[in-house]
């Protein structure tokens, strides 16, 4: 092979390690994403700055109450 076709080969070899890694770490599909999704997005809001929330319409009371609710409750 010539040296351009290795270079090639091994930059694919990599891209095809990456998509396998990426693959076995998505999230699972479903009601426990639903719920990660839940926990990670309420501990997110629990850490906003007041202007921050108001840039998104909520009072700091409102995210407070939000980000306390546990991940199974909607």
């Amino acid at each position: 092979m010539s040296g351009m076709s290795d270079v090639r080969l091994a930059l694919r070899s990599q891209e095809l390690e990456a998509g396998q890694e990426q693959a076995l770490t998505a999230p699972a599909p479903g009601r426990w994403h639903l719920f990660w999704r839940r926990r990670h997005t309420r501990k997110a809001l629990l850490d906003l700055s007041r202007e921050q929330l108001r840039d998104i319409g909520l009072t700091a009371e409102q995210a407070r109450r939000e980000g306390l609710k546990p991940f199974w409750r909607d």
